[in-house]
């Protein structure tokens, strides 16, 4: 056999590793996505689910706050609604959502005997540790895309993504201004 076939051959088998090897890898990365923003599912499904009790319990005790109860609402109807969105849309009605909460736990604050009500004081851990996984799974999210876009942008594998279609992703990122800003505490 010649020289030079014996070259093309190691040249095309060598190709095909690092081709295989780069495709393999993006699905990979791909699918590491796609389960972490399937874990932001599960975790917004869970405080989807909070959301009516602590409303429900909320209300007994605040008969005129009846506008930022009915905002709270409104805000999980619509993050439910955006639960097939991109990740864009999603992120926005999950940073109103979350707006609306913290407007809510302010209303608490001017009710001691909420305060102390177990069933509140359940609701609100369960919905505390439920943020926390949240906030948890968002950040898992991120690393994912950002992994996944590195490979998609980064030589060599650009040019597999390129050749096999695979496209950047999107991250999960706050788009209400107030979620940005440190919180105000005031002891007075």
């Amino acid at each position: 056999m010649p020289v030079g076939a014996i070259v093309g051959i190691v040249i095309g088998v060598v190709l095909a590793i690092i081709f295989g090897g780069g495709y393999n890898r993006l699905v990979r990365l791909r699918n590491e996505t796609k389960n972490a923003w399937a874990q932001i599912d599960v975790q917004l499904k869970r405080r989807y689910d909070l959301i009516p009790n602590l409303v429900e319990t909320v209300k007994g005790y605040t008969k005129h706050e009846r506008e930022t109860l009915e905002a709270v609402t409104k805000a999980r109807n619509v993050a439910q609604q955006n639960s097939a969105a991109g990740a864009a849309a999603r992120s926005k009605a999950e940073s109103e959502l979350s707006a609306a909460l913290s407007r809510l736990l302010v209303v608490v604050e001017r009710y001691p005997d909420l305060k102390a009500n177990q069933n509140y004081l359940s609701l609100q851990e369960e919905l505390t540790s439920t943020e926390n996984k949240i906030s948890f799974a968002r950040q898992y999210y991120n690393d994912s895309i950002y992994r996944y876009n590195n490979a998609t942008q980064m030589f060599p594998s650009n040019v597999v993504a390129r050749a096999f279609g695979f496209k950047s992703g999107e991250f999960f990122e706050i788009t209400v201004a107030a979620e940005k800003e440190a919180p105000k505490v005031s002891f007075s």
